[in-house]
């Protein structure tokens, strides 16, 4: 590697004169909302305490054109893009003096024309609100145009989340503290590749790097030495292990035998213990008595050998982990358990992963009890997540959204058992809707939050699991899964005075305290009209409403699911073709007159008419109920239409609260 590296800051980088080309043989723009939202959360958490915040590397290569530096992207072209995709937002947004200094679009997109002009459009602020409205559809670049409006989203509503002072204060304030953070303390490390690389072989060994030691596998370490019996930390090395796989089901990390111990005999879907030391009690009976020995007889390669003993025996009978994929990693759940258990208002954040168990569990008294609490509570929570917490599933060459328990099946004798899936409410096939219904909820909330961290629907659905004692009742579960949908919706991104996510989960107890009568007209419509809506669940949670009243009368409503859609789409088009009128702003960008759709579909469909957009959909799987009923009322899709759809959506909305 080379010995020229440098630091710059984000401002440096930018305002430096040099290019940076995205050659051909690099990717497309792949960022979308998961990753933006991390990177200006991350920026935002920094912020707050002042420190630098280093966001990764950029390897490049530099070659000489006419005089001028021009590096070659190697790594690092998503990092770059995203942070010239949010300083010209800042600059468009605000036109204040401190960001005077970006007269220059350094990105350089080589032979993509449609990039090229997509990002010269944003840099150069030729547009009103958005970026398609100086843009036709042969030039525009779908993923970086949709990386804008994520940024034009997301950043108000994390600024005003952030803000330390009341909610009423002005947010251009907050704009000019993150920006002048983001200039002077975000940094980069520009690594520059010495003339005589193999560049072949630098993506060979690039494509082949192992991953640094994770941060759960620290903390693992740092709690297992507040265990002094070498029985305990056996113990809590099985359980560490059999949860840290979040793709497969917790009763896969046990031997057959432990499973009939642990969740039933002839089961494998019922959680039968009670506390760490009957879970050890439980599991020490199936281990090798040379295990038994005291905490001054610990070595950790023997715990790891011994846990492999038996891991290899049963894991190949199980289904491969590619059959289920998880919406939250381990290191990210550990912070859920861990609020869950002490319902205190822990940030769910893995950035802190390490201080935040220091704060709250390792530097308290009695660190052994709260260690072994610990254990037990992660080994329930994982089960919980298993059975009642949806997974994407991968069978039979297809994909979907799936809630199903783990179910013991008998093979005819011991050595062949194994387990298989079924839905984990109603009917094992499926014929009772309740399920779905679960399910529905659950996938709303998912596609809504598709970060890993700050995930407060899953952190409300696992606190409400963990203390219903006894078996989960499913109408009780599905009522309460209601209750969070309304409470975020209408108490905190619809409210005047919007509830933070802690209160409305531990406080509440869930509980949506909005009234029907308590939203002013006014105050409604400015909230859900274009560039204001703070949370795609407002869109989501409007879907199943309508889901549930008109699933028995359409069968393409009935067969609906919910995907990752980010893109607001205007139904009549900002920018319509020629031959048709402008729509007025009001109208335009009236909620009466926006759906979720993806931001491919966005890209390609944007300007098109009513009538088109109907057309197209009837041939495809509709993205939005809410949009299906729109072209409903197409082609007499007017100023009047917008209004009486507007009209109708929010008595749906309302609707669902009491009086």
């Amino acid at each position: 590697m080379s010995n020229d590296i440098r630091e710059f800051t984000v401002k440096s980088l930018l305002s430096s004169g040099d290019k940076y080309r995205i050659p051909m043989y690099q990717r497309n723009y792949t960022w979308d909302e998961g990753e933006i939202t991390q990177l200006i959360q991350d920026i935002i958490d920094y912020q707050g305490g002042n420190k630098p915040y280093y966001v990764g590397t950029l390897v490049v290569y530099k070659r000489e054109e006419n005089n001028l530096h021009v590096y070659e992207t190697i790594d690092g072209q998503q990092r770059i893009t995203t942070l010239s995709l949010l300083v010209s937002y800042l600059k468009n947004r605000t036109n204040n003096d401190n960001i005077s200094w970006y007269k220059q679009l350094i990105i350089d997109f080589e032979s993509r024309q449609h990039s090229q002009k997509t990002f010269s459009v944003i840099f150069q602020n030729n547009f009103d609100n958005d970026p398609a409205e100086a843009l036709s559809t042969t030039e525009t670049n779908s993923a970086i145009l949709n990386g804008y409006r994520i940024i034009q989203k997301v950043l108000p509503v994390k600024l005003k989340e952030n803000c330390l002072l009341n909610k009423d204060k002005d947010i251009d304030i907050e704009i000019k503290k993150f920006s002048e953070y983001l200039f002077e303390k975000v940094t980069i490390m520009r690594v520059e590749m010495p003339h005589d690389t193999d560049l072949n072989h630098y993506f060979e060994i690039m494509n082949n790097r192992g991953e640094q030691l994770e941060k759960h596998e620290v903390l693992k370490s740092r709690l297992m030495e507040k265990l002094n019996e070498y029985s305990d930390k056996r113990i809590f090395y099985q359980i560490w292990e059999a949860c840290a796989n979040m793709v497969k089901y917790i009763q896969a990390g046990f031997t057959p035998e432990q499973r009939h111990e642990l969740f039933g005999k002839d089961d494998w879907g019922n959680f039968q213990i009670d506390s760490f030391n009957d879970l050890k009690g439980k599991l020490l009976s199936d281990l090798d008595e040379t295990f038994s020995g005291t905490g001054n007889e610990l070595e950790l390669s023997k715990i790891i050998d011994s846990y492999g003993k038996f891991g290899e025996e049963y894991q190949a009978q199980d289904d491969t982990p590619e059959r289920f994929n998880t919406v939250i990693n381990f290191t990210n759940f550990l912070l859920h358990v861990l609020r869950v258990i002490t319902k205190e208002d822990i940030p769910l954040d893995d950035k802190r992963l390490i201080s935040t168990f220091e704060e709250h569990l390792l530097n308290r008294k009695k660190p052994e009890s709260m260690v072994k609490d610990f254990a037990f509570s992660l080994l329930k929570c994982k089960y919980l997540f298993d059975h009642y917490i949806l997974k994407r599933e991968f069978v039979k060459e297809r994909d979907g959204w799936s809630l199903k328990r783990y179910k013991w099946n008998d093979g005819g004798d011991r050595q062949s058992e194994r387990a298989y899936y079924v839905n984990t409410f109603g009917d094992e096939n499926g014929s009772d809707d309740i399920n779905r219904r679960i399910l529905l909820l659950l996938s709303a909330f998912h596609v809504s939050t598709p970060t890993l961290v700050y995930k407060h629907w899953l952190n409300a659905a696992l606190k409400w699991l963990y203390y219903n004692d006894g078996k989960i009742d499913a109408q009780a579960y599905k009522n309460y899964l209601e209750d969070i949908a309304k409470s975020f919706v209408f108490d905190r991104f619809l409210s005047e005075e919007p509830k933070e996510y802690y209160d409305m989960i531990y406080k509440n107890n869930g509980k949506c305290i909005s009234k029907k009568d308590s939203f002013r007209a006014d105050t409604l419509r400015v909230k859900l009209s274009f560039g204001k809506i703070e949370n795609n669940l407002i869109f989501n949670f409007l879907d199943y409403l309508l889901w549930l009243s008109d699933k028995d009368k359409d069968a393409r409503i009935n067969s609906f699911e919910f995907t990752f859609r980010s893109s607001v789409e205007h139904y009549y088009p900002q920018h319509p073709l020629p031959g048709y009128d402008k729509m007025a702003s009001e109208d335009l960008n009236s909620f009466g007159n926006l759906c979720l759709i993806s931001h491919s579909k966005n890209s390609r469909l944007s300007n098109f008419m009513p009538e088109q957009k109907k057309g197209y959909y009837e041939k495809n799987n509709i993205d939005s109920i809410k949009q299906y009923l729109m072209m409903e009322k197409t082609p007499s899709w007017d100023k009047d239409a917008v209004e009486d759809h507007y009209q109708d959506m929010v008595k749906v909305l309302l609707k669902s609260l009491p009086n």
